[in-house]
């Protein structure tokens, strides 16, 4: 029982710490924009999704993330265009423990993906935003309120936030490179498409104190990853595979994994009679961390999917091995020129 209280107290400390840290989705590839700005574009003529995560349910009070994404091209119906201009909007608001310590951001993206050749983009997207961060120090539970052998709650916490509620400007850039060849049809399956993109978030490290006297910045995020999709040819199934790295002052995430799709049905490509539909069963690793089970559902313009992190570090005596689920649905629009260069 005390070896489990301690491990309390340590979650405790790790959460809150991590929390410094930015968001983060176990389906990355379903959130465009908090991976990389220039993903705005990249995917399709128009694109909408949200997602929603919730973690540490067994342990404390849950950490729920709500997030929403729209993006868009602005000159897809111009022939013979060079380039793609593209721009995007995406919101989240993540609230974490008994504090409530709450942060609300707003982000406005511009992108342009240069056309190489018929196979492949090069794309540079910048976002700005808005960011509005809270806390409830009265729902907080402190040190000095413990006497030796139990919490008292009418003791002084002794804790002074002069900054409960502030905000701030955030801005950043990203860099994308995309490659796409070889037919999608499931009578021949031979599609090759990859994806690399590094970009960097908080470049102009704003304040991220309660204390008015606090010179705490908010550190810069650097996430970069790889991904591809590669059809296994004349079948119907297709490997997914991708790694994402994060990386914020001493604080990094390693992600690896890779889905399997099946496609059920292909879609009539003149009449609209039959809709493509497909499903996609996926297992992920987060380093020192969790095992993700992931699962996918495709029906025409529309997505669903479903998350699960299974806790593997050295917390599960608390967690029992339960981390956060997720969900996500998304709208993309299908690329009628055959500009789309990107899986995400």
């Amino acid at each position: 029982m005390k070896t489990r209280y301690i491990t309390l107290i340590a979650l405790t400390l790790l959460v809150s710490k991590a929390y410094s840290q930015d968001v983060h989705f176990s389906h990355m590839e379903m959130s465009p924009l908090t991976l990389n700005p220039a993903l705005a574009g990249a995917n399709s003529p128009m694109q909408g999704i949200i997602n929603y995560r919730n973690q540490w349910n067994s342990v404390a009070v849950p950490y729920s993330t709500i997030a929403a994404s729209f993006d868009a091209r602005f000159n897809d119906n111009k022939r013979q265009k060079k380039g793609i201009i593209a721009g995007g909007i995406n919101f989240f608001n993540d609230q974490a423990g008994d504090l409530r310590m709450n942060t609300t951001n707003v982000n406005v993206n511009l992108a342009y993906h240069l056309i190489l050749d018929k196979t492949s983009t090069l794309g540079l997207g910048i976002y700005t935003g808005y960011a509005q961060r809270s806390i409830s120090p009265d729902g907080g539970k402190w040190g000095s309120q413990y006497d030796g052998t139990s919490y008292i709650a009418a003791l002084s916490s002794g804790e002074t936030f002069n900054n409960p509620s502030f905000g701030f400007i955030d801005a950043g850039a990203g860099i994308l490179y995309t490659y796409k060849n070889g037919s999608g049809y499931m009578t021949q399956n031979k599609q090759r498409q990859f994806n690399w993109g590094f970009a960097m978030y908080h470049v102009n490290r704003p304040n991220y104190s309660y204390l008015d006297t606090g010179n705490e910045k908010l550190y810069m995020r650097m996430s970069g990853f790889i991904n591809a999709n590669i059809g296994i040819t004349n079948t119907r199934g297709s490997i997914l595979p991708g790694i994402y790295y994060h990386r914020q002052k001493t604080a990094q995430e390693i992600f690896y994994g890779a889905y399997y799709k099946y496609q059920l049905t292909e879609g009539s490509k003149v009449t609209s009679f039959s809709k493509p539909m497909s499903m996609s069963i996926g297992l992920f690793h987060r380093f020192k961390d969790a095992l993700v089970g992931k699962f996918m559902f495709e029906y025409d313009m529309f997505a669903a999917g479903f998350a699960y992190d299974i806790n593997l570090s050295s917390l599960t005596e608390v967690s029992r091995s339960r981390g956060g689920f997720e969900l996500f649905l998304r709208f993309n629009m299908p690329d009628s020129q055959g500009m789309s260069r990107s899986r995400i």
